[in-house]
């Protein structure tokens, strides 16, 4: 299986074929969650690209699944549990299909007892001294393990987790002390005022803290597992259905939809404020400079939310033990409402705020640039994180926009070539590809869409006004993927850019679109939707990027080279495969051969980059160790050999690629008023500073002409 990463839907909005599939409306959670497995199974069964077969083979995969979702480390569910569950194994198909409960029931409530069982087990476990001197080994690795047998070893099994979180915890804080002394020395050194603290604790001081850390941070997550909703538990059930179609087809509840929604749009009505879970309390996080929570000069970081009043005609909701996303639905409302928070202050005084909500721009989401200047040359450079899309807004917030904003702002300052960095943007919307293309070059086809039907439909950019048509380089990564994908294919293809970055790209070749459950209920109420694959798309080459991704011109390996990440490692995944090609012009012949030659000698003596690709490797090899040892000496030794070998990469931690940036005077002016604004635009330009691979994609687009 690859590693988990939330890439953004390649989304293209497409009326669907009116299905009626004839429900009544349902009467209660039970019939809801039936009533939506039924629909869910015949939206798979008509509409997606590649449906399966929902056979017993279909249902050994998706009993497969499910239980990689909900107890991935075997720590949960018992031997006998699992015997119990088998009896299922084959018949999940059949419960799709009549839309029968018995197995989800059976598995949630087994669940539930087990967190009971396992609550009381740890509050046991850490109501007496721990011994940390007993050899014994944690097995971290899933796939080498076996679900406890009895409660006895669910019961070690627990002990040996909890004393593997202290043991973590004690190294925690034996490297905050050696930080100290470290900083402490250091002034001395340099004959600098020494304000720093040494808080020396004994050992048994720190068991003490670290057994009390644990206990704290377990006692909090049961608290949160136990107010999960069976309504949230019966998604994950229903995405173990959905994912074995693909990855990417998944049911999303209203709520979960909702949060699609927001990110993909890249704003949210509310009150600008970060909501944070703190030992029961719900407290306010980071307050964004300019929102509601921060223009009221009577909120602060750190105030606990007691009750929240969503609407001024109904009475006051207690928030306390509430999960976080529970409150941030009842802060949330229609823009221009008023919301009422009731807070306590840090001096423990209690106080009424009411807000009116506005729209906030999740800024994160959008296009950012900044001048390089590389001797006596300006470089553009341009970060897109998304390609997000506000399909409701006329007036929203669209990537192609953002870029064409960035790239007048770069042409104002007489830059002499582009980069594009695309490396963790996880795609976004279909159509901004093309309006982005147009930036770039002339017209011209730039993705083909083949449907499940066989049928081709191939995508142009008709515009003939581009606004930079100078050297461009485009940078990825591993995260990159879809619309990012297809951009740099098609980029690539044209011989319009040079594409610098690893190997590979991510490999998501396919497209899908919302289905709501509700167009096939007699229903006001909302079922949630479906997520569908409904398309592949290829490059106008006729390859597809599924699996095999965008092969980078100028490859640069990094952290996620080194491990099983991207679509071909996910079993569900669609194959690859090619169609016929479309006719296109190619827009530049760029050197590729010398340029990707020169790179290449200069990687190989550049020592940080070596360094770089080393560090990658041992941190892999730590990640696939299987087990490790839980006797403290043995632990301590081994926690100091990994000291010593990260010394040798601490070297990066300092590196500087030399590249100095020209600031933007509005930018520079927006950060006297917005703190939040200065704050990340000083770390995003202390990270670029520290960007091997900025650095060799400013030295190429050097020698493109």
């Amino acid at each position: 299986m690859f590693k988990k990463f939330k890439l953004n839907t390649l989304l293209l909005f497409i009326p669907l074929t009116s299905l009626m599939f004839c429900f009544n409306a349902p009467k209660d959670d039970n019939d809801k969650m039936s009533t939506i497995m039924i629909s869910v199974k015949n939206t798979l069964s008509y509409l997606h690209f590649n449906p399966k077969p929902i056979n017993d083979a279909y249902s050994q995969d998706v009993y497969k699944k499910y239980f990689e979702t909900i107890d991935p480390a075997k720590r949960y569910f018992l031997q006998s549990d699992m015997n119990d569950f088998a009896k299922h194994q084959t018949k999940l198909d059949d419960y799709l299909n009549g839309g029968d409960l018995t197995f989800f029931n059976l598995t949630n409530s087994r669940m539930m007892q087990r967190i009971e069982d396992i609550d009381k087990i740890t509050k046991d476990i850490l109501s007496k001294p721990i011994n940390l001197d007993e050899d014994e080994t944690l097995i971290l690795e899933p796939k080498v393990k076996q679900n406890p047998k009895d409660q006895k070893e669910l019961q070690a099994e627990w002990r040996k987790y909890i004393k593997y979180s202290i043991l973590q915890e004690i190294e925690t804080l034996n490297s905050k002390e050696e930080a100290q002394k470290k900083k402490k020395d250091s002034f001395q050194k340099n004959h600098l005022k020494d304000t720093v603290m040494v808080k020396s604790l004994t050992p048994e001081q720190k068991r003490l803290k670290a057994s009390d850390e644990v206990r704290n941070l377990l006692s909090d997550s049961f608290r949160r597992i136990k107010k999960v909703k069976k309504m949230d538990w019966f998604t994950r059930y229903m995405n173990a259905y959905t994912e074995v179609f693909d990855p990417h087809t998944n049911y999303f509840s209203p709520k979960d939809k909702e949060d699609f929604d927001t990110q993909f749009a890249g704003k949210v009505i509310g009150i600008g404020a970060l909501i944070k879970e703190s030992k029961g309390y719900l407290e306010l996080g980071q307050l964004t400079i300019g929102a509601p929570a921060w223009k009221s000069k009577q909120l602060n970081e750190g105030d606990k939310i007691l009750k929240v009043k969503s609407k001024p005609n109904e009475p006051a909701v207690n928030v306390v033990g509430m999960l976080s996303d529970e409150a941030v639905r009842l802060i949330r409302g229609a823009k221009g409402t008023p919301v009422t928070l009731t807070v306590q202050k840090k001096d423990g005084t209690v106080k009424d705020v009411t807000l009116i909500r506005e729209e906030v721009a999740i800024e994160d989401t959008f296009a950012k640039s900044v001048v390089i200047n590389s001797n006596g040359k300006k470089i553009g450079f341009i970060n897109l994180p998304s390609f997000n899309a506000d399909f409701v807004d006329s007036k929203g917030r669209n990537a192609s926009d953002d870029v064409k904003a960035e790239l007048l702002k770069l042409k104002a300052q007489g830059v002499q070539g582009i980069i594009l960095d695309l490396r963790n943007n996880g795609g976004g919307s279909l159509t901004e590809v093309g309006d982005i293309m147009a930036l770039f070059m002339k017209e011209g086809p730039y993705v083909q869409v083949k449907d499940s039907n066989g049928k081709i439909q191939t995508l142009r950019n008709k515009s003939n006004t581009p606004i930079w048509n100078g050297p461009l380089v485009i940078m990825q990564n591993e995260l990159s993927a879809s619309a990012s994908e297809i951009l740099a294919g098609q980029m690539q293809d044209y011989g319009r850019a040079v594409v610098l970055g690893s190997p590979q790209s991510f490999g998501k070749g396919t497209v899908q679109t919302f289905v709501d459950l509700n167009r096939f209920l007699n229903t006001s109420d909302d079922f949630g939707a479906l997520k569908l694959t409904i398309q592949k798309f290829y490059r106008i080459t006729g390859e597809s990027t599924q699996r095999k991704g965008i092969e980078s011109d100028i490859k640069m390996m990094d952290y996620y080279t080194f491990s099983e990440f991207g679509e071909r490692y996910d079993d569900y995944a669609l194959a690859w495969d090619k169609i016929a090609p479309v006719k296109f012009q190619k827009e530049n012949t760029v050197d590729i051969p010398t340029i990707a030659k020169n790179s290449s000698a200069r990687l190989a003596i550049n020592k940080n980059y070596q360094l770089l690709q080393e560090a990658a490797q041992w941190k892999e090899a730590v990640d696939k160790e299987e087990s490790i040892p839980l006797n403290q000496a043995k632990f301590n030794e081994l926690m100091k050999i990994r000291k010593e070998q990260i010394k040798r990469f601490e070297i990066l931690d300092k590196f500087n690629n030399g590249l100095k940036f020209i600031r933007y005077k509005e930018d520079v002016s927006r950060e006297t008023k917005d703190e939040a604004f200065k704050k990340k635009s000083e770390i995003w330009l202390k990270n670029l500073t520290r960007d091997i691979y900025l650095q060799e994609a400013v030295n190429v687009i050097s020698e493109m002409k």
